[in-house]
């Protein structure tokens, strides 16, 4: 199936991709270039779009050959991903590599006796120069009884899914994930559209039909949000859900998604219960399908090329991400998955998340998006204390905007992200973008709500605008980890502090992160701690105690004063009917 053996392929790029060697870990990758440049150049990208991390696929890339001719042809490298191939322009180059695939990951490739996958940012080398050419890739089954599955569009393929596919262009080729193995799959249409659901390393007790009549509804929830009836702006679209034991992810596509997440989450045959990792399965399919419109196609206007060789930095992921977490909870309550007690419990969690995160009263969201390829995808022991999560604080932002519109009573957000659609022709979006629509529909300008809310540090009116909608925040007492200003590891029976949050007990103390709390002295008695929660039993009423920590094989002894007053919020639903157009199904 070269390229070769078609008269006048439609494409001058072929890449053709073997799982070489199962048990090492190995695809085999040959490249055809029909029409090379003189010293041609390639590269393979150093992240992945939708990941903000500089990933250095290109070391998993080895025994790099190129021939002309039937010759061999120099090559010679010009930077850690680039390298340029001294050939003539007259006939096609090929090159032939492989790329060792051993991260489960949604972000790279895998490949082993059970099951592949892989992104074409891992495997693809960029062809500089022709990268608006279509490319061909061309999919071999290394075993019997393996599928391929993928967004591509297929030109030659069989009926297990392996063959020849045609992406228009190396964005595009690099956009549409690859899974292969024995896996499980259905088909189903949404507005007409065709949809596909792989899963991949499920048990035999996975309730299929359950999953996949959730994910239907999901789907059409989300379509009726941007188009109301119309068919959405993609042919088909594929669901590649990886099972493992432990793990949980996602990476968006532009007409697909990768997951990954625990076996123990999927719905079971006959268990109809709505456990809590099978709702956070269901969000996490929420969010990747909503960024099929909000960060695919509506995009930062930074991201209107990508640029593969370094970071691309944008202040826009508080919207971007923010906003599509904002409503994958709420359109898995607006689909009927959940009913409104859940949705109330889930918003409870994110806005406690961001209370606890003391990195908000230090770094704006928008400069929180900015730094996101330094900060948030480097997280340490200090990265609560240094930054807030575009993710967790966008969302509550969105938040804001909508029950801001929704009292003035002019507009929602809703209405704000369609008009959006619509204003950036589904393609790049500015700031000012958004402070023009919720000008235009909101019937006033929001420069002042856009000044505190993402590019200042001061608190989001989270209580005042809930109450409106009928939600009321009561303060409570807060957990002891929470009150002592740590984030811990308590397996096997020790206590290893994780994290010490700034301004808290036990950093005034002397605590740091690394050290473990062996114990604890009380009116001249020293107990041993097994976990955090074994304090409030040896301390009774106390507030003056003496932590005994040990730090670097040194024993300490610091002095730890049980603060009084530290609370958290739950909310509570008291009026149902005022928060129902808000929250309400759509019909």
């Amino acid at each position: 199936m070269s390229p070769r053996a078609h008269a006048a392929p439609a494409w001058r790029l072929h890449y053709r991709v073997e799982a070489a060697d199962l048990h090492a870990h190995l695809f085999h990758v040959a490249l055809t270039i029909e029409q090379p440049s003189a010293a041609q150049r390639v590269s393979l990208p150093v992240w992945i779009p939708g990941s903000y991390l500089v990933r250095e696929f290109s070391k998993n890339l080895q025994k790099l050959v190129a021939r002309q001719d039937g010759r061999a042809v120099p090559i010679h490298q010009i930077d850690k991903c680039t390298w340029q191939i001294d050939c003539v322009p007259s006939s096609p180059l090929v090159l032939g590599y492989e790329v060792y695939a051993f991260d489960t990951s949604v972000r790279t490739a895998w490949l082993d006796a059970d099951r592949g996958f892989f992104n074409g940012t891992s495997l693809c080398l960029r062809v500089h120069g022709q990268e608006p050419q279509p490319h061909a890739l061309e999919l071999v089954s290394p075993r019997p009884g393996w599928e391929a599955a993928t967004g591509l569009t297929p030109l030659k393929t069989g009926k297990r899914g392996f063959g020849l596919y045609l992406a228009q262009d190396y964005d595009e080729l690099v956009d549409c994930p690859v899974e292969m193995g024995a896996f499980w799959s259905t088909e189903f249409k949404v507005h007409g559209v065709p949809h596909r659901l792989v899963v991949s390393g499920a048990t035999e007790s996975l309730d299929g039909a359950r999953l996949a009549s959730d994910v239907h509804k999901i789907c059409e929830s989300e379509i009726r949000f941007w188009h109301d009836r119309r068919k959405p702006p993609f042919k088909s679209y594929v669901f590649l859900l990886n099972a493992v034991d432990d793990g949980y992810g996602g990476l968006e596509h532009r007409n697909s998604t990768a997951l990954i997440g625990s076996r123990r989450d999927l719905p079971r045959v006959g268990d109809p219960r709505m456990g809590d990792g099978y709702l956070t399965l269901l969000g996490l399919i929420s969010h990747e399908y909503f960024h099929t419109w909000n960060v695919k196609q509506l995009r930062p206007a930074e991201f209107t090329r990508y640029d593969y060789s370094q970071e691309n930095y944008t202040q826009l992921l508080w919207f971007f991400e923010g906003f599509t977490s904002y409503y994958d909870d709420l359109l898995l309550r607006r689909a009927g998955l959940i009913d409104e007690a859940t949705y109330v419990r889930l918003l409870n969690k994110t806005i406690n998340q961001v209370l606890q995160t003391p990195g908000r009263e230090v770094q704006p969201v928008a400069q929180a998006s900015f730094d996101a390829w330094v900060k948030y995808y480097r997280q340490d022991e200090n990265t609560p204390n240094a930054t807030v999560s575009y993710y967790t604080k966008g969302s509550l932002v969105a938040l804001c905007f909508d029950l801001t519109l929704r009292a003035e009573g002019h507009t929602t957000l809703d209405d704000v992200m369609r008009a959006l659609w619509v204003r950036c022709k589904a393609g790049p979006m500015t700031e000012a973008d958004f402070a023009a629509v919720l000008r235009e529909l909101g019937q006033r300008s929001f420069a002042r709500e856009i000044a505190a809310w993402v590019h200042s540090t001061r608190e989001l009116p989270l209580a005042d605008l809930l109450q409106k909608q009928g939600v009321f925040a009561l303060d409570e007492p807060a957990q002891l980890q929470q009150r002592l200003g740590i984030r811990v590891d308590e397996t096997g029976g020790t206590i290893k502090l994780k994290t010490v949050l700034r301004g808290g007990a036990a950093e005034q103390a002397g605590m740091a992160a690394g050290d473990e709390w062996l114990g604890v002295e009380v009116a001249g008695n020293a107990w041993r701690l097994a976990k955090t929660d074994d304090l409030l039993l040896y301390a009774g009423s106390h507030r003056r105690l003496i932590a005994l920590v040990a730090r670097d094989r040194r024993l300490l002894r610091l002095e730890l004063h049980l603060p009084a007053a530290v609370t958290t919020w739950r909310l509570v639903l008291r009026d149902p009917a005022l928060a129902q157009p808000w929250l309400s199904l759509q019909t």
